[in-house]
């Protein structure tokens, strides 16, 4: 058996869609259980996520910067890929904020926090533990996904002046072309480029062009780790050549599209897998990407 495939077996990721009332806030609740010894995986640029350590100890490296799993972590969005850390069991209860949720909870400009990750007590002070302790004292995730949306909707009760509007028009601009074009956004929202880019670097934290990569490189690493060929699909012929998909989906994901097929990440896989079988229940821009 393969490293890779040792790796797969000690790592359960389960994934729940989150209740109607927090759809535009919350991507999806997860929780993470790694069984083995060390663990060195990588992680794909993604939404900011809420993460709480349930038990054991790990650590996030973003590039050269190493920073430990705090009892109460926030990751601020990413714009490519890290790794995620352990030297023995973990496990992981989070969540994903979705551009307005990240707002609502933090009203903090979001690209002063990409590719960032931080003790969640500077915001919420030590009574986010309290939470923390009650997952802990539930342990069974059908439950701890109960208590985690009504845990949720509390945390998001004050939602005044959440960009509800603008996340809408940005994601289904994401959602519907598989090469965004920037033009047809500014004529969506109305907006000048220059207003454009400083509202989606605050909630989204890239400016729009760089947003559009991503996601376009996320749903083509999504259909490859699938087994799909993007050979003449439209998602195919938004690369210039098979050197720019490598490139784009290397630096979002951390994997070249071979090493995406094989299933080189157990984690990439498993997030992938886990988000696709959330499809109906979330936005594609969530399952499919």
């Amino acid at each position: 058996m393969t490293k890779g495939a040792l790796v797969a077996k000690m790592i359960n990721l389960q994934y729940e869609a989150p209740d109607d009332t927090l759809r535009q806030l919350v991507s999806s609740f997860y929780r993470f259980d790694y069984t083995g010894n060390a663990l060195r995986e990588v992680e794909r640029a993604d939404r900011a996520q809420f993460r709480i350590t349930l038990s054991g100890e790990g650590r996030y490296r973003f590039s050269d910067i190493e920073v430990p799993a705090f009892p109460v972590t926030v990751i601020g969005p990413s714009t490519k890929s890290f790794e995620a850390l352990s030297d023995g069991p973990i496990s992981i209860f989070g969540w994903g904020m979705l551009p307005a949720g990240w707002a609502a909870l933090m009203g903090a400009e979001a690209a002063n926090w990409i590719d960032k990750a931080f003790d969640a007590r500077q915001v919420f002070g030590d009574s986010i533990m309290e939470l923390r302790d009650r997952l802990i004292a539930l342990n069974e995730p059908v439950q701890q996904f109960k208590l985690a949306n009504e845990a949720a909707a509390e945390i998001y009760r004050a939602v005044d002046g959440a960009p509800f509007e603008f996340t809408a028009i940005v994601d289904r601009w994401l959602v519907d072309d598989s090469d965004p074009d920037v033009d047809s956004l500014i004529s969506e929202s109305g907006l000048s480029p220059r207003q454009l880019e400083r509202m989606t670097k605050r909630y989204y934290g890239m400016p729009p062009k760089k947003l559009a990569r991503k996601y376009r490189a996320l749903r083509a690493a999504s259909r490859i780790a699938h087994g799909d060929s993007l050979d003449d699909t439209e998602l195919g012929l938004a690369f210039y050549d098979q050197s720019h998909l490598t490139r784009e989906i290397k630096q979002f994901t951390g994997l070249t599209p071979g090493q995406l097929r094989a299933g080189k990440s157990a984690l990439t896989k498993a997030t992938m897998a886990g988000r696709g079988a959330l499809g109906g229940k979330v936005s594609p821009l969530i399952s499919d990407s």
